[in-house]
């Protein structure tokens, strides 16, 4: 039996009602968390985030909002910045792109997953937080068609269900949770050493 972690990236996917969800998740996170975290917010692009900054008020793993040259590693959560794509690289690299809405929204869960199902495949962790609208519905489906695993909140604790039901409706699910169960799952999935 390895001792690598049972996987090696986590990605989220928020948006109404999410700052609430990922806070209440990553300030369970413990600091020696083994996987780099990628998240997708959806935030209004006319003002400067300050985002990162208070969910690292209230977490024990670093928070930053990503930018260029920035590459993913273990304990570390990267946030998309307003109106940029943010996708990863199979290197641990990250790219922030400005190309076109993807289902009127950018920064886009469905392109995160996308990149994380291309670049970790069996490897990556997908989960969607609270929100209106579907993305990140059709990133879960390429996560699941790469063999990674997929973790939703439970519709009842999402603040706003409509990305969560989404998501369940895909059939790609592996995880139904309620929000304080999400991240002693993803501790526990991590660092599980012989994987799922």
């Amino acid at each position: 039996m390895g001792t690598h972690a049972g996987f090696e990236i986590v990605a989220f996917c928020a948006s109404a009602g999410g700052f609430n969800a990922l806070r209440t998740v990553l300030s369970e996170i413990p600091p020696d968390f083994p996987a780099p975290i990628v998240v997708v917010q959806h935030l209004d692009p006319r003002h400067r985030s300050v985002m990162a900054e208070l969910l690292g008020r209230r977490s024990a793993v670093d928070i930053k909002q990503a930018a260029i040259g920035d590459r993913v590693s273990p304990g570390h959560v990267l946030i998309a910045p307003p109106d940029h794509h943010l996708l990863v690289n199979a290197d641990g690299s990250i790219s922030l792109t400005h190309t076109e809405l993807v289902h009127f929204v950018r920064p886009s869960g469905d392109l995160l997953f996308e990149s994380v199902a291309a670049s970790y495949a069996d490897r990556a962790v997908a989960v969607v937080l609270s929100g209106t609208g579907s993305d990140g519905a059709q990133g879960v489906t390429a996560i699941k068609s790469k063999g990674g695993t997929v973790v939703v909140e439970d519709e009842g604790s999402a603040e706003f269900a409509g990305m969560p039901a989404s998501a369940i409706r895909t059939g790609c699910v592996d995880f139904i949770l309620r929000l304080e169960e999400i991240a002693p799952a993803l501790v526990k999935l991590v660092t599980r050493a012989d994987g799922p």
